[in-house]
């Protein structure tokens, strides 16, 4: 057995450690406490498992290989990140947890959507946990390609064996995230974010401070030509800015991020969590430029050559640390998409259980039965993404690619009627309706027929769109009830769930 095969044997068998304490731990819970974790994360924990369950082996791979590939101009996508984490948690983290206290004490995004409003149709919620159910479910497909993807790369026993490779990476997964649910979960995610971090930062100290660096390998071969890599990313071109500024849009809009805000334990805790938060996304984000600079530095054309730019943090720790440490930094990639997978896979169960089962199918259905059905669901949701991330076909790519855009019809969709939802007393529930029909049906709609032509990232039409389509069906329709009232004014109270 080499070091690093042991080093994520080490890392796996603590990943399913925390799913069985909590398994034990909550064996008497419900549906809460499954899906929400009883409303009792602290600011730390609800930090960082928001942060590692957004960026994914994305952030170490994809990130960096396009920098390194492509240029500076890719550095405004984490720029807008990095905004839109700040934004998200600076305004809307606070007022979800309260509102999603006050009406009615909602576990799923669906479910507040549907009691913020005190509607009594479930159409917006069914709507919602379709679309969740679907998205997601190939979100986690992708996130298990990722993983088994590294798992073929670090790992030469896995090499060339990609089936097994999917299925060990899914197995675990769902192991913990069926037993534990969502403490389990966060738990783990908070392990990975800190991994995630170190890793991270690790790689360009230890270049710096012993490598020789060649400036001379910046130059880009494009199209045979040679081209400055301008490391001034305020150079870039109007086109790459507004795209990659964007991007930050989609927080707003993120399940699998927002039902964190949810579910922490008191909402004075916001402010902790979003400092943690934010100083994580901004070393993180700047620590992958870095690489993919650094890489550049080291490796030169070679990687983008051999079509293998993605795997340059692969390529740098292996070069920088010996085989058990690198072992562990290694599993950071890993720890990237676990903590995205899990988080999906869950928003993917409570919305299906709460959402769709219980209001429709067994409206007197027990806190057991419907922990048992999101287990069930948990399970079929993985099999399904087992075997579209194993196809081989043309298909399963259509598939993947589709998942690079599911970013931006969360965001169109969801993110102007949460914003709304907070910050506005008028908005209704047809308006509600109104912005996630049209912010999704226009982000559809960009990025089938506009976005070549016009290189604008489809998030932002869909996100205007729906946004002024909320805010006139509201204005349109009759004035909200006073019982969705009364749950605006009391999750804006001063002193609501401190």
């Amino acid at each position: 057995m080499t070091s690093q095969l042991l080093a994520f044997i080490i890392y796996f068998a603590a990943v399913l450690g925390i799913g069985i304490f909590f398994m034990y731990r909550s064996k008497n819970g419900g549906e809460e406490e499954y899906f929400l974790g009883g409303r009792s994360m602290g600011p730390w924990v609800t930090a960082m498992s928001a942060q590692a369950s957004d960026m994914s082996g994305w952030l170490l791979m994809g990130f960096p290989g396009s920098i390194l590939a492509f240029g500076m101009g890719q550095v405004w996508i984490g720029i807008g990140l990095a905004l839109g984490t700040s934004l998200n948690w600076i305004f809307v983290a606070k007022r979800l947890r309260n509102f999603s206290k006050a009406a009615n004490d909602s576990i799923t995004l669906p479910q507040y959507m549907t009691n913020r409003f005190a509607a009594t149709s479930p159409a917006l919620q069914i709507i919602c946990a379709v679309v969740f159910l679907v998205f997601f479910t190939i979100y986690v497909a992708s996130s298990f390609v990722a993983g088994a993807t590294v798992l073929t790369s670090v790992v030469p026993q896995l090499a060339g064996k990609e089936s097994i490779a999917l299925a060990i990476f899914a197995l675990i997964i769902l192991a913990y995230t069926f037993s534990g649910g969502f403490k389990a979960v966060c738990w783990t995610d908070f392990f990975q974010g800190l991994m995630m971090l170190v890793a991270l930062l690790a790689v360009p100290i230890v270049i710096l401070a012993t490598k020789d660096l060649d400036a001379s390998k910046l130059t880009l071969l494009v199209d045979g030509a040679e081209q400055t890599f301008n490391t001034n990313p305020f150079a870039a071109k109007p086109q790459e800015i507004i795209t990659g500024l964007s991007w930050g849009l989609g927080y707003f809009g993120m399940p699998h991020i927002l039902v964190r805000f949810m579910a922490v334990k008191k909402a004075s805790m916001i402010k902790t969590s979003s400092t943690v938060a934010i100083i994580w996304v901004i070393l993180s984000l700047g620590a992958a430029i870095a690489i993919a600079i650094l890489g550049r530095m080291m490796f030169g054309q070679e990687l983008v050559d051999n079509g293998a730019q993605a795997t340059v943090f692969i390529r740098l720790v292996n070069t920088l640390f010996p085989g058990f440490i690198a072992g562990i930094l290694l599993s950071a990639i890993v720890a990237a998409a676990m903590s995205t997978a899990d988080s999906q896979l869950l928003v993917a169960s409570s919305s299906f259980t709460s959402d769709i089962y219980k209001p429709i199918f067994r409206k007197n259905a027990s806190d057991k039965e419907t922990l048992w059905v999101g287990r069930i669901v948990v399970v079929i949701v993985s099999v399904v993404a087992y075997f579209i991330a194993n196809s081989k076909g043309s298909g399963a790519q259509a598939i993947m690619n589709m998942v690079e855009n599911a970013w931006g019809g969360f965001g169109a969709s969801f993110g102007p009627v949460i914003i709304l939802s907070l910050f506005w007393k008028r908005t209704t529930y047809k308006g509600a309706i109104a912005g996630v029909v049209c912010g999704a049906v226009t982000d559809v709609c960009w990025l089938l027929f506009l976005t070549k032509s016009t290189g604008i990232y489809e998030i932002l039409p869909g996100f205007i769109v729906g946004l002024a389509a909320c805010i006139i069906f509201s204005l349109i329709d009759k004035a909200p009830s006073e019982k969705a009232v009364k749950i605006f004014e009391t999750a804006t109270a001063t002193d609501f769930a401190e």
